[in-house]
């Protein structure tokens, strides 16, 4: 997921649509409301990024309207693990997550496909060190503990940058923590790094002074942020989901252009505001980010060389070959 609550969405989700009848659940076909309007449910996008925009503007219920949808705004946006059990539960239609948390959800029996992919973030994701830390390299995590997320973005970063220094999983202790959940224990000094993403790594740098050890780019990271669809909604209604995919290819590359109007989009004050530094950080950080496009074959192998890794450190049980869930779009390749 990635989910975000107060920062854009940076690095990656899953999602599927069960219609709902009358505002409620129900079966395959329920999602169509009175015209024959279907109704599609994504993660509130809270503060910040391409959705927050487009449902401040209402740009996004006008470009689905042409092909008869609209948007029903639900929980909030957070990690992907939940959302991709919520899309297999048919309750959730669409949502956004890292490649490696999909993976994670794909090794288990889905009941969603993925049909974009947002190029690697080289450089907001990768291992947190306290300001003052003597953590100097990636060979001085021996013997310490480092918090992650299980089976998603953190485990994948600090497992791929032990490999890169030639570092046994089972010399570094992992702290599974829920990440909005790990910057007070991090502070604390309750563990010594910490493995995490942009959404979350920003305003920790802003305020702590903390820095990374390591970042994506440094160590090879190939965590694809990617989108998910319901699998039945994707086969029921495929001109939603390439007007969905759409309006995010198309308005995520204005977001690169004009970054400052997608940060603090309904309010620059308050818990999802960001202000100072940090403001500053995301402009910068979606400056050098990339938009949404279809997922092709050189994407494929990015995914094979991911689901390799998860397979050969035990994440999951397999190799996941992501091939046979992924959506097909105009330009893709696939």
């Amino acid at each position: 997921m990635k989910r975000f609550p107060a920062l854009p969405a940076l690095a990656a989700g899953a999602l599927a649509v069960l219609l709902a009848a009358a505002g409620c659940g129900g079966s395959d076909d329920a999602g169509a409301s009175g015209g024959g309007t279907v109704t599609i449910r994504v993660p509130d996008p809270g503060n910040s990024g391409v959705l927050a925009a487009g449902k401040k503007d209402g740009s996004l219920d006008k470009a689905l309207s042409a092909v008869h949808a609209k948007v029903k705004w639900t929980g909030s946006a957070g990690p992907f693990a939940p959302a991709a059990q919520e899309l297999n539960a048919g309750e959730l239609d669409f949502a956004q997550g890292s490649i490696t948390s999909a993976i994670a959800a794909l090794a288990q029996k889905p009941g969603f496909k993925l049909f974009a992919q947002i190029a690697p973030d080289k450089i907001g994701e990768g291992i947190l060190v306290r300001k003052d830390s003597p953590i100097r390299t990636p060979r001085d995590l021996v013997g310490k503990s480092v918090a992650v997320n299980k089976g998603g973005t953190a485990e994948y970063l600090l497992l791929k940058a032990l490999a890169a220094s030639g570092i046994k999983p089972d010399q570094v202790k992992r702290v599974y923590l829920n990440p909005a959940q790990t910057a007070p224990v991090f502070n604390s000094g309750k563990v010594d790094a910490w493995a995490v993403w942009a959404t979350y790594s920003l305003p920790e740098m802003a305020s702590t002074g903390a820095h990374f050890l390591v970042n994506g780019g440094q160590i090879g990271s190939q965590n694809y942020s990617v989108w998910a669809v319901r699998t039945k909604l994707a086969d029921a209604h495929p001109e939603v989901v390439k007007a969905f995919y759409q309006y995010l290819h198309d308005r995520g590359q204005d977001q690169i252009k004009n970054p400052g109007a997608y940060v603090n989009v309904f309010t620059k004050a308050g818990p999802q505001a960001v202000s100072g530094d940090a403001e500053r950080l995301t402009v910068q950080n979606l400056a050098q980010g990339a938009t949404a496009q279809p997922i092709g074959a050189a994407d494929l192998d990015g995914f094979a060389s991911v689901a390799r890794f998860f397979a050969d450190q035990k994440i999951t049980p397999t190799a996941v070959d992501v091939k046979p869930y992924v959506v097909a779009l105009p330009g893709s390749g696939t």
